[in-house]
């Protein structure tokens, strides 16, 4: 286990931890939460041995492997594959013995050298690679590209299915969600919850971290503590001991106020001294307690844009896509768009990347002309675009102060400033304050700001603008969970029509009411909610990793056939016998990491039939509202993660049987 004794932490001036005691105990899921700035990156790097305490000390088992996500930019032509599994370590060092004992033709080490691969699971570990990448959204002939040859947030992906690929006993994951789309994401959280090791996220994802987690750390002005239960049960044993606080500090206060009282009342009473001076020496004893300094909340609103036009936009037959920068011609990505945006709607467009939803987004939002067919807008629409690399666009000279007055200037000299709106520079120095860029900090350079205060900055812009139609694309990358929550609450008093694309489940449940999804080149209407949709992504990862395995199985078994058939001609009986053998052997090793994967899911299959009895016989008995509502997220948990595995189960024995019929066949 992890251990945190009295352990003070210091970054420059700054204190992240201040006497923080904590234990995690082997296998936990551990979601690591606060306030962006709070240390929690700080935290990662002091379990890494990049930080060292200052005091106290921290204990962790030794030999503990640890993984998490490098931050650095990955490069060079390499392939996706091979990248990814170079972090597993331990089959890269037996590759490197067996190369070695080979150059110096020593037997013995060859053949302890083999096996060390098996041990490291050689004979499977390309497949595991690939089904990493697969579940992270790559394609299918992506595989072997050069890892060069792929974007930023792709690269980051790469760096993701390389710690994922490491086996570990403790993995780190700081903002793993990030570059992810709901697809990738929804497989992410299933295979963190087959994860055996002990893992400690940072997420601002609330859905993420109740699905992954079980256990909460909160930190916070240096304090660390830890809370039973995912994000959900964080915030509602947080708002009771807040609540608790704060009530126990008045009744001190009170208690205090009357003993002063007294004392100031009776002290120079000669009958009534003594007890003033035993008043006081209580009042010196009193160990106080702390009020509650609640966290400054923030909060915004959009302007009532006015009478719409109705309908605000119409795509008629519309291709949306780019041009061939050297030939003009023409690269559709989604096909025959027919939609119209009406007043009021609020529509959440789902898709894995690649698709097209940017793309899409872009071609609403007039940056993108339309390859065929018509944009159509209403008379006095106004839309209000956040792009998903907005932040990219800020000026990283210019401060918040300038942005917002370059903005008002252009909507005057445009005859397009919004309605009411003023360009003085103390209205837009009122209004940048509202967004938390009051004083210095409207004056601060962007270029030193962290990613959530440039997201605010962005959002202040939109705001100041009063569109009537919201066309947002990841607006949550860098906001942390009170900044979520605020967008959210603005978006439900917001009185216009609102299109967003986003991996943040909770964001999407709150704001949108219907979905449209971007598929195959086309845009159709999602019929169901978002849990229909994960169902949804998890049967078409499930037939992907189907059709990626038969392939290679059959690939695998013609090989073998095709050399078995060369070879045969000619043998005596007992040569065909050996080389029957070897074939059956080859099998055999083929299907054994199936076959001890499905061991172990039988196994745990059990363990979550049992413990799922366990939690209905309970519930059945439970009279507490607190702890029926968690028996009760338990059992759903339980529930998921054992349809999770019955799914794997399955495919894992077609993959069986498949790889048992060709080769029976061959």
């Amino acid at each position: 286990m992890i251990v945190l004794r009295e352990v003070t932490l210091r970054r420059g001036a700054k204190v992240v931890l201040e006497r923080a005691s904590v234990t995690l105990h082997a296998g936990e899921k551990v979601g690591l939460v606060g306030r962006n700035g709070a240390g929690k990156s700080s935290l990662f790097g002091l379990l890494l041995g990049e930080l060292h305490e200052d005091a106290g000390e921290l204990q962790r088992p030794r030999g503990w492997r640890i993984a998490h996500v490098a931050q650095t930019m990955p490069d060079g032509t390499q392939p996706a594959t091979a990248f990814v599994l170079e972090g597993d370590a331990p089959l890269v060092e037996a590759r490197a013995a067996l190369a070695a004992a080979e150059a110096a033709g020593d037997g013995e080490a060859i053949a302890l050298a083999h096996a060390r691969l098996a041990d490291a699971g050689a004979h499977d570990a390309e497949a595991r690679a690939q089904a990493l990448l697969l579940g992270l959204g790559f394609a299918p002939q992506e595989l072997q590209r050069p890892v060069g040859d792929f974007s930023g947030g792709w690269r980051m992906r790469l760096q993701l299915a390389r710690a994922l690929m490491c086996p570990s006993d403790l993995l780190l994951l700081d903002e793993p969600t990030n570059h992810l789309d709901l697809d990738a994401l929804v497989w992410l959280e299933s295979w963190l919850q087959r994860y055996a090791g002990t893992l400690i996220v940072i997420s601002h994802d609330r859905e993420f971290l109740d699905a992954v987690t079980r256990v909460t750390l909160h930190l916070e002005g240096g304090r660390l503590m830890r809370y039973a239960g995912g994000y959900s049960a964080f915030e509602e044993q947080r708002a009771q001991q807040l609540a608790q606080q704060q009530a126990a500090f008045e009744r001190q206060q009170a208690r205090i106020a009357h003993l002063q009282r007294f004392v100031e009342r009776f002290r120079a009473k000669a009958t009534k001294a003594r007890q003033a001076q035993s008043r006081l020496k209580a009042l010196a004893r009193l160990e106080r307690v702390a009020p509650v300094l609640a966290e400054a909340e923030f909060s915004f609103e959009f302007a009532d844009p006015g009478p719409p036009p109705n309908p605000l936009l119409v795509l008629h037959d519309v291709s949306a896509g780019y041009r061939d920068a050297a030939s003009g011609e023409a690269l559709p990505i989604v096909r025959e768009v027919r939609i119209g945006v009406l007043p009021g709607q609020r529509i959440g467009i789902l898709g894995a990347n690649g698709q097209g939803k940017s793309t899409l987004v872009k071609t609403l939002a007039g940056v993108l002309p339309p390859l065929h067919g018509r944009r159509q807008t209403g008379r006095g629409l106004r839309i209000g675009y956040f792009a998903q690399h907005e932040l990219d666009v800020l000026r990283a000279d210019e401060t918040p102060l300038e942005h917002l007055q370059r903005l008002a200037r252009e909507a005057e000299a445009a005859g397009t400033l919004p309605p009411g709106q003023s360009t003085r520079e103390v209205d837009l120095r009122g209004f940048l304050g509202s967004f938390q860029f009051g004083g210095e900090a409207a004056l601060q350079p962007v270029g030193t700001m962290s990613g959530g205060e440039k997201a605010r900055l962005v959002l202040a812009l939109l705001v100041w603008q009063r569109p009537n139609l919201l066309l947002l694309d990841e607006p949550t990358n860098h906001l942390d969970l009170v900044t979520r929550e605020a967008l959210a609450v603005a978006l439900n008093g917001f009185e216009g029509a609102v299109l967003l694309v986003s991996h943040d489940r909770a964001l999407l449940r709150a704001v949108c009411e219907t979905f449209w999804l971007v598929a195959g080149g086309r845009l159709q209407p999602f019929e169901g909610d978002l849990d229909d949709y994960q169902r949804h992504l998890l049967e078409v990862a499930r037939q992907r990793r189907e059709t990626l395995d038969t392939q290679r199985a059959r690939a695998a078994v013609a090989a073998t056939g095709a050399a078995a058939a060369r070879g045969e001609a000619g043998l005596s009986p007992q040569e065909r016998r050996r080389l029957q053998a070897q074939q059956r052997q080859r099998l055999a090793e083929r299907l054994r990491p199936h076959q001890r994967e499905q061991q172990a899911l039988e196994a745990r299959m059990a363990a979550l039939q049992a413990e799922q009895a366990e939690l209905q016989e309970t519930l059945a008995s439970l009279r507490d509202g607190a702890a029926i509502a968690e028996a009760g997220r338990r059992l759903k948990a339980v529930e998921a993660e054992l349809a999770t595995a019955e799914e794997r189960w399955l495919a894992l024995a077609e993959t069986i049987d498949a790889l048992q019929r060709e080769a029976d066949h061959a």
